[in-house]
């Protein structure tokens, strides 16, 4: 059937991240992807990470459990479209994409649980926020298998909210050499660090 493998193809393409690692002779600006796809995300097609998302995100359990109508009434369509379907939002576009705070904590913004905190996060060049850690236990990874690729989703562990994918060995100096590729709309920010106080305590 021709139908979905035009759109595993649409979305491989509309939502890879072009990626070079940074070398001593590159510049942030010289790493930023191409930007022809900015405009070009799932959006357009807000059903199609449900149909194709895999059995083990189905099957994962989370203290945090609300039904579809639930999670509608509190978040906002998209939201709901990130969080809930798997859905990618258009990269640049993201409010935390370029937000670069000192101190503070990003929050699930399904269920406010505390994800990164602000020195987590580093400069990409990617298109959306990127972390190198994350709040201890905070993020669940598991194999996704979507559209005939291979990656791991991180997903919130309180939730199960989708927050993006992880990827290794791109090469950023962090010490985790680590990105967290994350959806802004799946976080709020706070000047807060909840973690930090707890940890004082």
């Amino acid at each position: 059937m021709r139908f979905p493998s035009l759109l595993r193809t649409f979305y491989a393409f509309s939502n890879a991240t072009l990626h070079r690692a940074p070398t001593p002779f590159t510049t942030a600006a010289s790493v930023r992807p191409v930007t022809a796809l900015r405009a070009i995300s799932m959006p357009s097609i807000p059903f199609v990470g449900a149909l194709f998302h895999t059995a083990d995100s189905r099957k994962m359990s989370h203290p945090v459990q609300k039904s579809d109508s639930e999670w509608q009434a509190q978040l906002s369509p998209e939201q709901f479209r990130v969080l809930r379907e798997k859905g990618t939002e258009a990269p640049f576009t993201g409010e935390y994409d370029k937000h670069q705070p000192t101190s503070g904590t990003y929050t699930c913004a399904g269920c406010n649980a505390p994800l990164y905190t602000a020195d987590h996060k580093f400069k990409s060049g990617c298109g959306w926020p990127a972390f190198f850690d994350t709040v201890p236990g905070a993020v669940t990874r598991h194999s996704d298998r979507t559209f005939g690729m291979e990656r791991i989703e991180i997903v919130c562990t309180n939730c199960g909210g989708h927050l993006g994918h992880v990827f290794k060995g791109e090469g950023y100096p962090t010490p985790t050499d680590e990105r967290h590729c994350v959806n802004s709309v799946s976080l709020k920010f706070s000047k807060e660090d909840p973690v930090k106080e707890q940890s004082k305590a």
